[in-house]
């Protein structure tokens, strides 16, 4: 299915419900119990999954089965007190659930917030092609870039709350790898999950016109080079009107990281931002998926035509 600008859900307001649930890797007690503690700052009141606290019986880098982990999402999507769902760490496992899901019954539930980040980009795509929707790709509330980092958490707070106001992304660091100014459609996420899509018969077809946002962590050089060069073959790029680059948090030399984007993407032809500050990184912005977006290189910034939520 072609990605488009998608439907924007509702923001949040103080009194609302939001679900937690944990698609991917085992997750840390006390972490959830101070992210619980901040929304509960917020004015919102906070449900966990049943399997949130789960362990997978016999594969440890996953909480719970995938069945399991499939059924808080589902359950959490399809109650209708629910206004918005939060993934609460990454890791590895949401591609293993997609075909657990029933989108028939999740699209009848209506649109709402979902918001994670890293490995959750499996389920931003499935969210954009099965349900149209707008998603944030955003720090998650048991790991220390929501817990630990108030930065990270305000961005996100501000997105859920009052997302007039952050519509325009950008950092001290961020520069121009390849100058221009673009506008398209923000999508995209992790550099190796989107990589690891390919060739899934519900993968998405990128937009006409796309803003790529990419990032990654704890990935050498040389398999950033392998995931990019599997996206260009793929012709993941061939629409792109410009390409976001986030953090490349424990990828080795950054010089080296910036090597290799330069080398593989430069030649191009769209405009190019570096380290645009989303990722694995101190004071993580949140993305919005899905948007209309205008990428310019000179004012070294991302600026989201609308806000992410209505």
């Amino acid at each position: 299915m072609s990605m488009r600008e998608l439907r924007r859900p509702h923001r949040l307001h103080s009194g609302d419900t939001v679900a937690l649930v944990a698609p991917a890797g085992p997750v840390p007690e006390d972490l959830l119990d101070a992210g619980l503690e901040q929304l509960r700052s917020w004015g919102l009141h906070a449900r966990v999954g049943k399997h949130v606290r789960d362990r997978h019986p016999r594969l440890d880098y996953l909480a719970g089965t995938d069945a399991d982990r499939a059924a808080d999402l589902q359950d959490a999507w399809c109650d209708p007190d629910v206004a918005a769902v939060f993934c609460v760490r990454g890791g590895y496992g949401s591609m293993r659930i997609l075909d657990h899901l029933d989108w028939t019954e999740m699209a009848a539930a209506g649109p709402k917030i979902f918001a994670g980040s890293s490995d959750i980009t499996a389920l931003h795509d499935a969210f954009a092609t099965q349900l149209g929707l707008v998603t944030l790709f955003a720090p998650m509330l048991a790991t220390k870039a929501f817990v630990a980092d108030e930065a990270a958490r305000e961005h996100l707070r501000r997105t859920l709350f009052q997302p007039e106001s952050v519509t325009i992304l950008t950092r001290s660091s961020a520069g121009a790898l390849v100058r221009g100014r673009a506008r398209g459609i923000t999508y995209g996420g992790n550099l190796s999950i989107v990589a690891g899509s390919l060739g899934a018969s519900d993968a998405p077809t990128p937009p006409e016109r796309g803003i790529a946002m990419l990032e990654d962590v704890t990935e050498d050089p040389y398999r950033l080079d392998r995931f990019v060069t599997q996206l260009l073959r793929a012709g993941w790029f061939d629409h792109a009107a410009g390409i976001a680059l986030g953090s490349w948090t424990d990828c080795g030399p950054l010089e080296d990281v910036h090597a290799v984007m330069s080398d593989l993407l430069g030649s191009l032809g769209v405009p190019i931002m570096w380290e645009l500050g989303f990722g694995h990184c101190t004071a993580q912005r949140t993305i919005p998926l899905g948007v209309a977006a205008e990428l310019d290189t000179d004012a070294q910034r991302l600026s989201i035509l609308q806000p992410a939520l209505l």
